[in-house]
């Protein structure tokens, strides 16, 4: 379908927010509305989640708050007649409803075209065995798996294989009903669920490589064939926990750079492989001792990652693929965050982004803390810094969990302490902390939690400062303006130092402000400064000597403050209210609005919702050194 064949296209969005599909879809769904009405094209969209930005009469031609179901779905385009159709900006919920509205051949009936990916390969992505042997084919390596349509199956397959193995469920996200089994026994009871949950009542027995690293590549490809890889991410919990619920660093920080192009390599073949047009994320496992990799599974749609990786590079990912789906190439295609080059350049990033989960297991009682395959967090962060020092405290913060930063968790017993390394829960980055304090080498904290030497090692930075601090209680303030600098790089609050150092936060400000020890502001141009781009995305800190943009006196300004991350009470409604907010001022006639969020989810942290936003931490100190810039 050429560019100037389609009038009329229906965008299918998430429905309601729930663990696995949240405001992320919110945000691909409204680039993807921007980027079709750009064109000149009518707009539809069938989303009932009335909190979100694309219901909003500025962003979707007409909406239908209606349910994501194939048979509410069927009604609407049998009044509004669309020409195409987009599957891949409103999550699994969408894909699903896509894929039975085809097989009840209710888009051949009205003639409307699949946008980007097609069916069958969107057929080839979720159901296990196809892309097994889609994948296969292709020459690249996939774990020793096999299907299975029964609880008997299931066990057979297991016994072949051996355990533990991990199941995979067919049509589902956030790893849902999935799990790992270590005996006959558990298998059972998962599968049991996993068949429930199924749209096809399909699981995947597969070979359990837990210990393995997660290594995840969004790709873009049109439908010639060029492809590149936007961002490459490393999981730093591993293959033990959902990407979900993992830590995220982006780009990775672990790999040789040998690794890394092996990697890239086969997630561009298996792009390929499954004729995706548009955006994919591709999973992959590494083993840490080899070079040995295994490809894990595929979205063929904007995801969680891809709403990250965007962020995270100033790439507008979801703007692109939506470009795409329309018969763009990639080449024709202007970056607009930068102004300057095309699609076709892969974002070179000279800083660090951390992505951070939020959960909220204290709302509840008796809940199982331990993370595993399952996804269970409500939220997410971003922080972006020179170091990963810098942004794992600046991520801690912004989760508004009541840390001032990383500090270790309260055990004392070293038994316990040793438990819950090996068990992994939320608190993992505090016991780790706490077992850095009490002695445990690095090599023994790797060993219980599969976690990067590397990782722990930055950690222990941390911890050494935090009691290089402690040592030097008593001592005059302007005789440690070195030791403040340093723990400032390395991404200690005001409030963090002075509770080592037993003073106020305040003094410890006003020493910061009369000795110079400021942060700078620095810009995200995806070029790492490669060519001159001026760009409105902006992050503050320590890590540099001088701010990368001007600043004018002679405007009318306005903040306004975002809502941070998810969680339970706090959803997309208040993202809705940060635009209005947004929108409602420019219709007043300020001069610039200053955007402040530290949500990779949201439409308010896109480049294009603001006047100049910073992806920052929602603290007094940090709000402050902005206003005071």
């Amino acid at each position: 379908m050429g560019r100037e064949s389609v009038k009329k296209v229906l965008i299918l969005g998430s429905g309601a927010i729930k663990i696995g599909e949240a405001g992320e879809f919110d945000y691909s769904g409204s680039q993807a509305l921007k980027a079709v009405r750009e064109e000149g094209i009518e707009t539809v969209l069938v989303n009932p989640n009335i909190a979100t930005i694309q219901t909003d009469p500025r962003l979707a031609g007409k909406v239908y708050l209606v349910p994501v179901l194939p048979e509410f779905v069927a009604e609407v385009i049998e009044r509004e007649r669309p020409d195409g159709i987009m599957l891949g900006f409103g999550g699994q919920t969408a894909l699903n409803c896509g894929v039975q509205l085809y097989d009840m051949g209710v888009l051949q009936k009205y003639g409307v075209k699949v946008l980007g990916t097609s069916v069958e390969s969107i057929k080839k992505c979720s159901d296990r065995l196809l892309f097994k042997r889609t994948i296969e084919s292709a020459g690249l390596p996939m774990p020793e798996s096999k299907a299975a349509y029964s609880i008997e199956e299931a066990l057979e397959a297991a016994r072949e294989i051996g355990y533990p193995v991990m199941v995979r469920v067919a049509y589902t996200l956030g790893g849902k009903a999935s799990g790992i089994a270590r005996s006959g026994r558990e298998l059972e009871e998962i599968v049991r669920r996993g068949l429930a949950h199924s749209m096809i009542s399909q699981v995947l027995i597969e070979k359990c490589i837990s210990e393995w690293k997660q290594i995840e590549y969004e790709v873009m490809r049109d439908y010639q064939g060029n492809s590149v890889t936007v961002c490459n991410m490393e999981n730093i919990l591993g293959m033990r926990v959902h990407t979900g619920d993992n830590i995220v660093v982006a780009p990775s920080q672990t790999l040789t750079n040998r690794e890394y192009h092996i990697l890239r390599v086969a997630s561009i073949r298996a792009a390929e492989a499954l004729q995706i047009v548009g955006e994919c994320n591709v999973q992959l496992a590494l083993d840490p001792y080899s070079e040995k990799y295994y490809i894990i599974e595929m979205n063929p749609r904007m995801s969680r990652s891809s709403a990250l990786a965007s962020k995270a590079t100033g790439y507008p990912l979801a703007y692109m693929a939506t470009k795409l789906a329309l018969g763009y190439k990639l080449h024709e295609l202007i970056n607009k965050v930068t102004g300057k080059t095309t699609a076709c350049f892969e974002p070179a990033l000279d800083y660090v982004v951390l992505k951070m989960p939020r959960w909220d297991f204290q709302k509840f009682e008796g809940i199982d803390r331990r993370l595993g395959t399952q996804m269970k967090s409500v939220g997410e962060v971003m922080a972006i810094g020179r170091c990963f020092e810098e942004v794992l405290q600046k991520a801690i913060r912004m989760l508004d969990v009541g840390k001032p930063g990383l500090v270790a968790s309260e055990i004392e017993d070293r038994e316990v302490v040793k438990a819950r390394l090996r068990e992994m829960t939320d608190e993992i980055m505090f016991d780790v902390a706490r077992a850095l304090k009490m002695g445990f080498t690095i090599d023994e904290i790797h060993r219980l939690t599969t976690i990067d030497p590397w990782f722990i090692s930055k950690i222990k930075n941390i911890v050494d400062m935090e009691e290089r601090l402690k040592s030097l209680r008593g001592r005059p303030l302007d005789e440690l303006v070195e030791v403040i600098r340093e723990a400032k790089r390395i991404g200690f609050s005001d409030k963090q130092i002075a509770m080592c150092l037993g003073v106020s936060e305040d003094e410890v400000r006003e020493l910061r402000y009369r000795r110079r020890i400021l942060p700078v502001v620095k810009q995200i141009d995806t070029l790492a400064a490669e060519w001159p781009a001026q760009t409105n995305y902006l992050y503050v800190t320590y890590g540099g000597d001088e701010d990368d943009i001007e600043f004018r006196r002679d405007l009318k300004k306005v903040i306004v403050l975002g809502a941070g991350t998810y969680r339970i009470g706090s959803s997309v409604e208040f993202d809705w209210c940060t635009m209005n907010m947004v929108w409602a001022l420019k219709d007043r006639g300020v001069d610039e609005v200053i955007v402040i969020n530290c949500n990779p989810e949201t439409v308010s942290t896109d480049y294009d919702m603001s006047d100049k936003l910073y992806f920052e931490e929602l603290t007094l100190e940090r709000v402050l050194d902005i206003c005071f810039k």
